[in-house]
């Protein structure tokens, strides 16, 4: 039971039971289904192996035909849902910072022929040059860290990349929608510290940079070890014809030995990674070429300036002899406590790993084997509901740990899973704003002896357009 002199326990399970209202008011259709079948992905014992096994918990009143007709028919009003995730409190740092990061996931459909919009998804292997590019959705993630060794992250918005569409600017068009959500919702206010934002490697982080140049935010990306970064152009000599050079000192990053002294050195003490080095050489920037995202670009091609940032540590899990990591960083002139900031910010991204295997082997986000890319959309807002019910509710789970499992830490912060677990215990305290279900009788059916005639069509995978749209179907279509 919830004490109720406990002030800090009834705030949350009031902004937990508020939270769940206006989810459900983002249902506009089969919402009563929706909302059931959430509740029973948080109240299932053990992981999500199925979705017509949902039906089969308490929590889901309904038959298993209303299951399937939610997902492919109901209705999620995204807009709602979004600014009623922004509008939850957000985890910040030590100085009041918002750090978001982006980060893309794959939903693998290799076997569904009939599904529309799939694209292919890289997808990493176990051994060396094993990666694999298999077909399937890929969906976009934005999410904000906390401070500290944690496994909980605050998804705030999804968005699936079309296979037609350019990666930087779908996630340079979710970035802005995030961050003006923000403002909106006074979440980042004016004198604020501007919004850290965290990429991986594989993303175009400098024209991301130059995309979103006009918000309060600052861009940290990786690179790979082989890039080939310039330093800021000398000032022309006196009396010196011809066009200025644009690029000045090359700074190799597979040539450590011919690179130039850093502006700023850190050594930091770490428990986890023995002792961190960190160097940073500022305003430096890449040689772009009119090839890609800028092949288009009005005017001559930019010169955008960051900070080069190369972090070393003494070792990492399982491995006592790590490579260099090496960072980008839009920002100029950092000092070296902001350096700091930068890489530990880079290290929490690894978070967002965790919040993805508990969406994909607990809470069965991939599970479902959906053809319509709209019902796959409609479940993963469903999954992002459930997991922020699972993030508001860890101060009021109790633990239910297993003999063989480690106790809490000694913060007595409770991992996903384990809330997850205590959940049907603090489920029937919560606000339930679903009906009761209706008696009723299930339809027909096919009649017996009949076949279904109807052949779905077969779309083609990845980039492929037609180019005329009066070309005859019959000629076989490029892949």
């Amino acid at each position: 039971m919830i004490s109720v002199n406990d002030a800090g326990r009834r705030a949350a399970f009031g902004e937990l039971s508020e939270f769940r209202q206006e989810f459900y008011r983002s249902l506009r259709r089969r919402a009563d289904a929706l909302f059931e079948l959430t509740d029973s992905v948080l109240c299932t014992d053990g992981p999500v192996t199925s979705l017509v096994g949902l039906s089969l918990a308490a929590e889901h009143r309904r038959g298993h035909g209303a299951l399937y007709d939610a997902v492919n028919s109901g209705v999620v009003e995204v807009d709602r849902l979004r600014r009623a995730l922004v509008g939850l409190p957000l985890p910040r740092d030590r100085d009041g910072r918002i750090v978001l990061t982006v980060d893309v996931s794959p939903w693998l459909r290799p076997d569904a022929a009939t599904a529309e919009a799939r694209s292919f998804c890289h997808v990493y292997g176990r051994g060396r040059n094993a990666a694999q590019m298999i077909p399937g959705w890929a969906y976009s993630f934005v999410a904000a860290l906390e401070t500290g060794r944690s496994s909980w992250t605050a998804v705030l918005d999804a968005v699936r990349i079309g296979p037609i569409e350019d990666a930087t600017e779908v996630t340079a068009g979710q970035v802005r929608e995030v961050v003006n959500r923000l403002r909106e919702h006074g979440r980042w206010c004016d004198g604020d510290p501007r919004v850290l934002i965290v990429f991986d490697a594989g993303y175009d982080v400098t024209r991301l940079a130059w995309l979103l140049r006009d918000l309060p935010v600052d861009l940290v990306g990786r690179l790979r070890s082989d890039r080939v970064l310039y330093l800021p152009a000398a000032a022309s000599a006196p009396g010196r014809v011809g066009r200025p050079a644009r690029h000045g000192e090359v700074l190799d990053l597979d040539q450590p030995e011919d690179h130039p002294d850093p502006a700023v050195a850190t050594v930091t003490e770490t428990l986890r990674y023995g002792t961190a080095f960190a160097d940073a050489w500022d305003r430096t920037h890449p040689r772009l070429t009119r090839r890609g995202g800028w092949a288009e670009h009005a005017g001559p091609l930019p010169i955008i300036e960051g900070t080069v940032i190369r972090l070393c540590v003494d070792r990492l899990p399982g491995d006592r002899n790590p490579k260099p990591v090496w960072l980008w960083a839009c920002a100029t002139g950092l000092s070296a406590s902001e350096v700091h900031r930068i890489w530990q910010a880079h290290l929490r991204r690894f978070d967002v790993e965790h919040t993805f295997r508990l969406f994909k082997q607990t809470l069965g986000w991939t599970r479902p084997r959906l053809r319509d890319p709209r019902a796959a959309d409609r479940w993963t807002w469903l999954i992002i509901a459930a997991h922020t019910q699972l993030r508001l509710a860890r101060d009021l789970a109790t633990d239910l740990r297993r003999p063989w499992e480690r106790p809490p830490t000694k913060t007595g912060r409770l991992t996903p899973a384990r809330v997850r677990r205590g959940f049907p215990n603090l489920h029937p305290k919560l606000a339930q704003p679903t009906s009761a279900p209706k008696p009723t009788r299930p339809g027909p059916g096919r009649p017996p002896g009949s076949r279904n005639k109807h052949v779905r069509p077969h779309p083609p995978v990845g980039k492929t357009q037609h180019q005329n749209a009066t070309t005859n179907h019959n000629k076989p279509q490029k892949v």
